[in-house]
């Protein structure tokens, strides 16, 4: 049977330091404006907040403020809506990505790799399991941020009895990269699209944090080859782009690169 088509909208925006209710109300708006054949709706990484390690103040639970936001608005306007934010549990922070459903499904994961260059690692305890999203016939792996420098931690698996489906169909990235190691990260972002043979959808920030560093954005979505379908730098817009599974399974069938991959094995 043939999968439908998956439409996402990366938004790229400023945000508000420190400031959960006015990141809510100005996302809510950009939200609201996106084309209403939208499935697909992601925000950036701490997007209520910007990337502070200041946990304790503006920590959350699942059945916070920004959850419940995100449920209303995701059944409302019926979009997925997804992105991370600080999230306590069991005593502990995690920066955490949220992913919630129309039919008021949410996933999460953890961030696994702690940007130790800003001491993250001292703040926040690190997730240790990734995530697979099955959703209208796709797979979609989210990671953040930092987690994008590790190869072996978003290595896809593709399966040709199963009709060249892989263990994900899409690497989903949230961010707040900064412009002085913008060429890392759109290089990264091309890199993980093609040597796994899948979508690529980031969202990047954009503006000035109150650390003084200026985040380009530069967000984008990109083919299984490398071409990408959308992307901008330095503005606040939101990217639009049509993923189509037939164009998927044609590069799989046609580019095998898989059956020469090294075998390996992750240990934490």
């Amino acid at each position: 049977m043939r999968k439908e088509n998956l439409k996402f909208a990366v938004i790229q925006t400023d945000l508000t330091w420190e400031n959960p209710i006015a990141n809510r109300k100005i996302l809510e708006k950009k939200i609201r404006a996106c084309d209403r054949s939208t499935d697909v709706i992601v925000l950036p990484e701490m997007f209520t907040t910007g990337f502070t390690m200041n946990a304790k103040p503006f920590a959350e639970t699942l059945s916070g403020d920004t959850a419940k936001w995100m449920k209303f608005l995701s059944v409302q306007m019926n979009y997925v809506i997804c992105g991370s934010i600080i999230i306590e549990d069991n005593h502990e922070y995690y920066n955490t990505f949220l992913w919630v459903q129309p039919d008021g499904t949410v996933h999460t994961y953890s961030k696994k790799h702690l940007f130790r260059l800003s001491d993250e690692h001292l703040t926040y305890a690190a997730g240790d399991e990734k995530l697979i999203i099955h959703y209208k016939g796709w797979n979609i792996r989210p990671i953040i941020c930092y987690d994008l420098r590790f190869p072996v931690w978003c290595r896809n698996k593709i399966h040709t009895s199963e009709a060249y489906r892989g263990e994900y169909d899409v690497l989903l990235i949230v961010a707040n990269w900064p412009e002085r190691r913008a060429l890392p990260w759109k290089t990264l972002l091309q890199a993980r699209a093609i040597e796994n043979l899948a979508y690529v959808a980031a969202c990047n920030r954009v503006g000035e944090d109150a650390n003084a560093i200026y985040h380009s954005g530069d967000s984008a979505i990109i083919t299984p080859l490398g071409e990408k379908l959308a992307e901008n730098s330095k503005e606040e817009t939101v990217l639009h782009a049509e993923l189509s599974m037939e164009k998927l399974i044609h590069i799989r069938r046609t580019y095998q690169f898989w059956k020469d991959a090294d075998n390996f094995e992750l240990i934490d």
